[in-house]
């Protein structure tokens, strides 16, 4: 009969001394800048290569089928994916995951010969369910092994690493499709150098350690919890969509990829010209880094009270949110659907004034779309501090944000109008500021003991519910 271990060894004995170097391997620091590298390798590439539009080819049909496909089976998986992390651990999970950026990328390559659907859209629903588990794990890591009162810097810091992935991918096509300043679909260099990013990332993910095994400078460990079983995570997911506070997150969870296709495919894909795509979004992964930094520091550093802090983050990316997609507003009224493609001239990085406006609009998309995603990860570390609680906490955002995600792919692929989509985008994201304030005012203790007790109340419920499992040693 299996019980849980208590917080310590794993051999019955106390914690030993607190190590307060912050280099060691098993350190939240070291582990989260690793699933960072992960991600710059994997979901960065993949970010790059979205943000082209079209995955790099000029006719979007293709890319925005295999996008539903991916977030269809993201929505599922998305959800699933934080249990499938607490049987599974992070090695195994992140390995699968990472493994399907791969296959999506050469997917590419081979629809640059062939032409044939088919294939692109079932490697994209094999990506849906490999990010579902990529994201849960991801979640689970970032807002559990840092300390509670740090938590906005880690998160910064990871974004910043991810994100560096999509500045570098998006170096790809811009220098190997240079000299091609007329519409046409990306190289097949372009796909393979992103193919050896994924594969990179794919073999550093078996580094992660599980979090039974990272310490805190303090001593504690990420999680008392060293496995768990397919019914206990089956009940505690079904018992989600019950839970008020995931339930105030919907809208947040729904807006926060649902832009992706309005701003890749009708800012960046239609108002410019192959090779300055690939330089735009330089800028706008890189303006999310810029973005997550900007937040992190607001969430841990301007006041000494966390639930202040919070709702003081949440203003702020709500008063940012406002003017940005105010700005993009008015520029949307200045071409449809009707003007594409044989009425807009693309604009090249070389054309100055003209290519100066969009080009800052975009990039303050990136900006607002890493403070969002950042606060909105904040808000759920700050719900609970125990990794197999939160890996739960973040494969439900996931889960309902690619939900999302799917829906708007379609929405463009049936030509809905560009100015609609862009309404669209803006309520979403405005609705849910408001319902964001509710849950830090309601849910969001300063005194992190409070917290600790509710995710000792869970462990404790989880412990009945699986005594029977079989605890397996060499868990990794």
């Amino acid at each position: 009969m299996g019980s849980y271990a208590d917080e310590g060894n794993g051999n019955g004995l106390p914690n030993s001394p607190p190590n307060n170097s912050i280099f060691r391997y098993n350190s939240p620091l070291v582990q989260v800048c690793l699933i960072g590298l992960v991600c710059f390798c994997c979901p960065g590439m993949f970010n790059a290569l979205s943000g082209m539009g079209g995955a790099g080819q000029v006719d979007h049909t293709a890319s925005n089928n295999a996008n539903t496909a991916l977030y269809t089976a993201f929505a599922i998986f998305g959800i699933l994916g934080g249990g499938i992390y607490n049987i599974l651990g992070p090695k195994k999970t992140l390995f699968v995951g990472c493994s399907t950026y791969i296959l999506y990328a050469g997917s590419f390559l081979y629809y640059n010969h062939h032409k044939h659907q088919a294939f692109v859209v079932v490697a994209g629903g094999l990506l849906g369910v490999g990010a579902g588990l990529l994201w849960a794990a991801q979640g689970a890591i970032m807002t559990s092994y840092p300390p509670h009162d740090r938590k906005g810097t880690y998160i910064s810091m990871f974004w910043s690493i991810f994100n560096m992935g999509g500045v570098i991918g998006g170096l790809i096509p811009f220098v190997s499709n240079y000299n091609r300043t007329t519409a046409a679909s990306v190289n097949d260099g372009t796909y393979i150098g992103f193919m050896v990013f994924m594969v990179i990332g794919t073999f550093l993910s078996l580094a992660i350690l599980h979090p039974s095994k990272v310490i805190r400078n303090d001593g504690s460990s990420c999680t008392n919890i060293k496995y768990s079983s397919v019914s206990v995570e089956l009940i505690q997911i079904l018992k989600l969509f019950g839970n008020w506070k995931m339930l105030l997150m919907v809208p947040a969870s729904w807006a926060s990829n649902f832009f992706y296709t309005y701003q890749f495919n009708n800012v960046n894909g239609v108002l410019f010209n192959l090779r300055t795509r690939g330089l735009n979004n330089v800028f706008y992964w890189g303006a999310q880094m810029i973005g997550s930094v900007l937040i992190g520091s607001i969430m841990d550093y301007s006041f000494k009270s966390r639930k202040a802090r919070g709702l003081v983050g949440i203003i702020v990316v709500g008063l940012l949110s406002t003017a940005i997609w105010g700005g993009g507003f008015v520029k949307q009224l200045t071409y449809s659907h009707d003007d594409v493609p044989n009425h807009i001239v693309l604009l090249d990085f070389k054309d100055g004034s003209k290519f100066a406006g969009p080009f800052v609009l975009y990039f303050s998309y990136g900006l607002l779309d890493a403070m969002f995603q950042s606060m909105v990860y904040w808000v759920i570390g700050a719900l609970a501090d125990d990794s197999e609680v939160l890996s739960r906490y973040a494969g439900f955002y996931k889960g309902i944000q690619s939900a999302g995600g799917a829906v708007a792919w379609q929405v463009d692929s049936h030509n809905v109008p560009f100015i609609n989509q862009l309404i669209a985008n803006w309520a979403l994201t405005t609705i849910s500021f408001p319902l964001l304030v509710a849950l830090v005012v309601l849910a969001v203790k300063d005194d992190n003991k409070d917290e600790e007790g509710a995710t000792k109340e869970v462990a404790i419920t989880s412990n009945r519910d699986i005594s029977t499992t079989v605890d397996y040693p060499n868990k990794e």
